[in-house]
């Protein structure tokens, strides 16, 4: 017997690669959606077929989700110039997707890969596009065939936005506190949130929104997470905490240098605001009941972070 097939955007980011493989470790078939036919450097080794194109390209959606028996929607923008690079990314690919899986694949199971930022759209255009991105796709789609799921922040192997966490951490000779001692931040290892989605692709879709965590949702203090990453690294230093306006100006000098360079700063003023909000925890109520057992608590997931880091040599 053939195995199933399972359709995926995103499959060379960050977290896409290991939703792929998590999927083919999951018993799938994995069909990819990629702008050119990927390197033997690109590590997409679990793509079983290759569709190329872009999310604007209705004929290969339409070939990347035909026979497919779950969709899995991991593309998107993390950072951009303008707004209307989210919209048209974020909003309008996801738009177009879910348009090709109701009219190419009407029996697929659509697991969309949102944000926790999706939660708070009024603090930046990145946060404002994720949500609105899981409003096209309902619009789209009935319920019994959506599952909607918010990840938090994703570190670990591979991450090249998380290293500047690190690499401050290890260079600094002091470590900054970016927010305040009240902020919590759920986190989730990046092998722990390709399991959970892929095992999510395997049950029936409800339209439900469910959100990821590691074992301890409710999230951490910033000094518990610098003084992890601190651990992880073998280096112990003492804090200091940053003001609120310091970390915009940061934001504010960051999108000015980038604009002046011609580039799209994965810091700005909205991922600022996004840094200094003080709620990004997760109620156990809207952890996906049933999940796989997790592999990474925060120590174990810096350690393995930091240990493929230095192996690369990035650190």
């Amino acid at each position: 017997m053939s195995r199933p097939l399972a359709a995926l955007t995103g499959a060379s980011g960050f977290l896409g690669r290991h939703i792929g493989r998590a999927l083919e470790g999951g018993g799938y078939r994995v069909r990819i959606l990629a702008r050119a036919a990927p390197s033997t450097q690109d590590g997409l080794e679990a793509a079983s077929e290759l569709v190329v194109g872009r999310l604007d390209d209705g004929e290969a959606l339409a070939v990347l989700v035909r026979g497919c028996e779950v969709v899995v929607h991991a593309a998107g923008l993390i950072k951009a110039r303008r707004r209307q690079d989210f919209t048209l990314v974020n909003v309008e690919g996801s738009r177009r997707l879910a348009q090709a899986a109701a009219r190419h694949a009407p029996d697929a199971r659509i697991v969309q890969v949102s944000s926790l930022a999706a939660r708070e759209p009024l603090l930046s255009s990145y946060a404002a596009s994720k949500r609105a991105a899981e409003d096209a796709m309902r619009q789209v789609l009935a319920p019994d065939r959506l599952t909607i799921v918010r990840p938090p922040a994703i570190y670990g192997p591979g991450d090249r936005e998380t290293l500047a966490l690190f690499r401050a951490v290890k260079s600094l000779p002091m470590i900054p506190l970016p927010g305040a001692d009240r902020a919590r931040l759920a986190l989730i290892h990046v092998a722990d949130a390709a399991r959970q989605i892929a095992a999510l692709a395997q049950t029936d879709a409800s339209g439900a929104t469910w959100a990821l965590a590691d074992g301890r949702p409710q999230g951490y203090g910033w000094k518990q997470i610098m003084a992890a990453a601190g651990e992880a690294l073998g280096r112990r230093r003492a804090f200091v905490q940053l003001p609120a306006s310091a970390v915009l100006a940061v934001g504010a000098v960051s999108a000015g240098l980038a604009r002046l360079g011609g580039g799209a700063p994965i810091f700005n003023l909205g991922k600022a605001r996004e840094l200094l909000h003080p709620d990004w925890s997760v109620a156990p109520s809207d952890l996906a009941p049933g999940g796989p057992p997790l592999r990474f608590d925060l120590a174990g997931g810096f350690a393995d972070t930091v240990a493929w880091y230095r192996a690369q040599g990035w650190l």
